[in-house]
């Protein structure tokens, strides 16, 4: 805004709101709310948006209020006609209208497609960027058999992060792979709930569930022998499934859930295609491994 020809009062304001708004957007995404003490709506979604900027405040998101009454200049630049209005700007540019954006989940709706598209900088991305190289290792550990290990990794990276998905399935599934199946339940339960609904929890959950179905078997060589005696007896191929999965033999479990599901795909009202399923997801929908047993698990369905 140029100031020339602007009164005292008028200049004061427009560099209050260079100061205050316009300087924190050249790497936070502002929330401008533009308000005034007479205004009831104004005062109803006013503690929506302190709510939703300090939920979002380590994404780099900050609130600036501006008083329409006392502002009036630094209004009329921004066409304010009505109030409640409630702009986004990035880098001194408005980026939406958030007027519209009543509750908190339409404001968290649009923020998250907002913060998508900009390059914010925030504590979040900050931290993202130190610990994702790390998550990377420990799930590394955890494929390599080393539960133990993984947990030791996970439970510093929860210190440091311990609302962040990842980290908390991590911590999960190196729990389970360590027999600490308790630990494992008592540390779902303790997710808030947000946290519990992200799909990386899912994962979790699923490990442990298949953790709890796939029995482990004494002999299973002696199984093994047995389905290979009788390799129509599904019954006792599921079993053998089971057995693997329980020794962290994930090859042979799918070898063998995926012969029953060739023979005959509606086995015990599908279980075989289910435990493949909780497989996939135990291992991870985007490892490289899961891929290959989906074409192949498309083939048998498909072909």
């Amino acid at each position: 805004m140029a100031t020339l020809g602007m009164s005292p009062q008028e200049k004061e304001a427009v560099e209050s709101f260079r100061r205050d708004v316009v300087e924190p957007s050249m790497t936070k995404l502002v929330i401008i709310d533009f308000w005034a003490e007479w205004c009831g709506p104004c005062k109803a979604l006013a503690p929506v948006l302190e709510k939703v900027a300090a939920d979002y405040a380590d994404k780099g998101v900050v609130l600036a209020k501006v008083d329409t009454d006392k502002n009036q200049f630094i209004a009329a630049q921004f066409q304010v006609r009505s109030i409640p209005t409630v702009y986004a700007m990035f880098q001194g540019q408005l980026v939406a209208d958030l007027t519209n954006a009543r509750t908190e989940s339409q404001l968290k709706t649009t923020l998250d497609q907002l913060l998508r598209q900009l390059p914010i900088e925030s504590e979040e991305k900050d931290l993202e960027a130190e610990i994702e190289p790390l998550i990377a290792m420990g799930e590394q550990v955890l494929g390599d058999g080393d539960a133990e290990r993984a947990l030791s990794i996970f439970d510093q990276l929860a210190e440091m992060a311990p609302e962040h998905p990842a980290v908390a399935s991590g911590r999960i599934r190196a729990l389970i792979a360590a027999n600490r199946d308790a630990e494992a339940e008592a540390a779902i339960a303790a997710l808030p709930e947000e946290l519990a609904k992200q799909p990386e929890i899912d994962r979790a959950k699923a490990a442990l569930a298949l953790k709890r179905e796939a029995k482990p078997v004494d002999d299973l060589s002696g199984l093994a022998a047995e389905v290979a005696a009788r390799p129509d007896d599904l019954d006792a191929r599921f079993r053998l499934a089971g057995g693997q999965m329980a020794a962290g033999d994930r090859e042979g479990a799918a070898d063998n859930l995926l012969a029953i599901i060739a023979a005959d795909r509606e086995w015990n009202d599908g279980a075989a295609r289910a435990q493949l399923l909780k497989l996939f997801e135990v291992v991870g929908l985007e490892d490289p491994w899961v891929a290959a047993q989906r074409r192949r698990l498309s083939a048998i369905l498909f072909g």
